[in-house]
């Protein structure tokens, strides 16, 4: 679904992405994991079109969208949930949502989505009409998602969606994005800090190091390489780094 081929991302004398290349298949959760700074979060703006890549090449769904404007992925099925969630707080919930769906037509199918979004995320139901500002972090977060998901996306892109959330909030993001996966089949590309959940989550796992793929490999293969874990994950640091006890599914 998605090739990724020696990409570079610079934003003016600093590289920030050094030739990333990457695949991720239909159906599949692909988790991108490294130490801040280590281009994740570029690799997403690049992919969708924020950022303009200083070189090599993106293919979606089949077709080089390389050169495509934004607009063009986002309508292909290519959607991403940002860093921070970037709701709009002055906006109601209801009125958030139908955001997701700016670029649709199909009225009638975006209403009955949106009541399936409700049953899925009940928090969100109870204040549909409220302000997203009256929102709790975690409430925002899925938002964010369900949002995501009104834009009927093969291919939803994560950036940091455990954020700034308690455990147990991001427990229920974690569970959500499982749920997605595994009851609608949607492709995800994860990027996340917290080692330990994104590995839990994911089918197979890129480790990046200062805007290189440092590794590449299923979770086990990951978890079994502590050297690794010390220099890419921060094993011991504090920052959700990788424990090797935990289970993989």
């Amino acid at each position: 679904m998605l090739a990724v081929h020696e990409l570079e991302v610079r934003y003016g004398r600093v590289q920030a992405v050094r030739g990333i290349s990457m695949t991720l298949a239909e159906g599949e959760v692909v988790a991108v994991l490294g130490a801040n700074g280590a281009g994740k979060s570029s690799l997403l703006r690049a992919v969708l079109g924020l950022t303009r890549p200083s070189g090599g090449t993106i293919a979606f769904a089949g077709r080089d969208i390389t050169h495509c404007p934004v607009s063009e992925r986002v309508r292909g099925g290519l959607v991403l949930v940002p860093e921070g969630r970037r709701i709009v707080t002055t906006l109601t919930v209801h009125e958030n949502l139908l955001m997701g769906a700016f670029h649709r037509r199909d009225h009638r199918a975006v209403a009955a989505e949106i009541a399936d979004v409700y049953d899925r995320f009940p928090h969100l139901a109870a204040r549909r009409h409220n302000p997203a500002l009256v929102l709790s972090g975690g409430e925002q977060q899925m938002l964010a998602i369900a949002r995501g998901l009104l834009a009927r996306p093969k291919l939803m892109m994560l950036d940091e969606p455990s954020l700034g959330l308690s455990p147990k909030l991001a427990n229920d993001v974690f569970g959500i994005i499982r749920s997605l996966n595994r009851e609608k089949g949607q492709s995800v590309l994860l990027v996340e800090q917290n080692t330990q959940r994104a590995l839990a989550l994911a089918d197979r796992a890129y480790v990046l190091e200062l805007g290189r793929v440092a590794m590449e490999g299923s979770p086990n293969r990951i978890l079994a390489d502590q050297a690794l874990q010390a220099a890419y994950l921060g094993h011991g640091r504090g920052t959700g780094g990788v424990q090797r006890t935990i289970p993989v599914t």
